[in-house]
């Protein structure tokens, strides 16, 4: 452990926690997060040596560069919130109504600042030059990740960085894993075309409503028995919608769903698969459809030798207890935008405290994070980038 750096990390903690508080009751859903970058452009303006740009409307970057030739790393946090009411009852919850941090972006960008300006106190130890990326609109595909990258924000850029609060591991803990991490996160739209009519006359119709139903279930065979058992993905039906009546057989109904896949080859066959199925039993039934699939994001892929030395900071700074490995995770990520143009490593932190009933699952109105967690992060964050950047 760098106990100096351990020491700053403590005495600024207590900002930390006001940070993450001031950017919890502010909260912006993806793509309207002014006030929020605003304040982080602010923040990020006082720190000697950054210089603070804005490449997307939405979305900031600070570049540390110390003047001395060296490699040049990059450090993510995203920014916005989900477009869901608070019910934790926090003084500091969301002002914002229907708005409101339920998946830890908050502390993201709260741990990044204080990374900055960590950073900034060490410039004269380092060589190189660090980005760190407040990154909007991490929530809602195609996402910011991908603006930043066309707006020019990691050109240059030889390794990236990044990490997400976890509530399924315990403050401390350090979800660690090599090769793929997250999955590709796709969306389909079915709309199942029948003939309307009186519900008293079906035989005069093509309903919709049962062509529908028996593509539901039959969608779920696509897991259970087309894919390889050794294969992982989940598919999901999660909105159905169509009908104006109780007494009439809607002419078409919708039918939405996601899917994650690990896999670029399970990803397009799973996508062919859906509109086969579908497609055959409206027409076995005298209706059909039209199909929409949409690819959301990527897969998140950890190079290996990125993710030994991200695990060897950890175990150095916090124990080798630190470091748990993790298998991966169906959750998506835009992360894997910036991947797309040098390798890098993304890690799960833990910030579960069942000891303060600190439980509740991401994107849940009583979400809390652990705010013990936030300087365990910083300090990570700080420890990475100075051990890249190490003169």
């Amino acid at each position: 452990m760098n106990e100096l750096l351990h020491k700053k990390v403590q005495d600024a903690a207590q900002t930390l926690v006001a940070d993450r508080r001031w950017l919890h009751s502010h909260a912006e859903i993806s793509f309207q997060e002014k006030e929020t970058t605003a304040w982080l452009c602010a923040q990020l303006e006082k720190i000697d040596g950054l210089t603070v740009s804005r490449p997307t409307a939405t979305g900031a970057v600070a570049t540390l560069s110390t003047g001395r030739p060296g490699p040049v790393v990059a450090f993510r946090a995203d920014i916005d919130a989900l477009a869901m009411t608070e019910a934790t009852g926090l003084p500091y919850a969301s002002q914002n109504p229907g708005a409101m941090h339920a998946c830890g972006h908050d502390g993201h960008a709260a741990v990044l600042l204080s990374a900055a300006r960590l950073l900034a106190g060490m410039r004269d130890e380092l060589r190189g030059e660090v980005r760190f990326l407040f990154q909007h609109a991490e929530e809602v595909p195609p996402g910011g990740a991908a603006q930043l990258v066309a707006a020019g924000a990691v050109d240059g850029v030889e390794e990236v960085y990044g990490l997400h609060f976890t509530s399924s591991m315990p403050t401390g803990s350090f979800g660690v894993r090599s090769g793929v991490l997250t999955s590709a996160t796709d969306r389909f739209d079915i709309t199942v075309k029948g003939k309307g009519g009186h519900s008293a006359i079906p035989q005069e119709c093509v309903d919709p409503v049962v062509i529908g139903a028996q593509i539901v279930l039959a969608l779920q065979g696509i897991i259970s028995r087309k894919l390889n058992p050794c294969e992982v993905a989940v598919l999901s039906i999660c909105q159905v919608s169509g009908g104006s009546a109780y007494n009439i057989i809607p002419h078409t109904i919708q039918l939405t769903g996601s899917v994650r896949t690990f896999d670029q080859t399970v990803r397009e066959n799973v996508e062919r698969w859906i509109e086969e199925i579908a497609r055959g039993i409206a027409q076995a039934q005298g209706g059909d459809i039209d199909f929409a699939y949409s690819y959301g994001y990527g897969f998140v892929v950890n190079d290996p030798a990125l993710t030994e030395a991200a695990a060897a900071v950890i175990r150095e700074t916090f124990g080798p207890q630190a470091v748990v490995p993790i298998g991966p995770q169906m959750p998506g990520e835009d992360f894997c935008h910036f991947l797309e143009k040098c390798p890098g490593f993304f890690v799960e932190v833990g910030a579960a405290s069942p000891e303060k009933g600190i439980t509740a699952p991401h994107h849940n109105p009583l979400y809390q994070l652990d705010e013990d967690a936030l300087p365990l992060a910083a300090e990570y964050a700080a420890a990475l980038l100075a051990s890249r950047l190490k003169r």
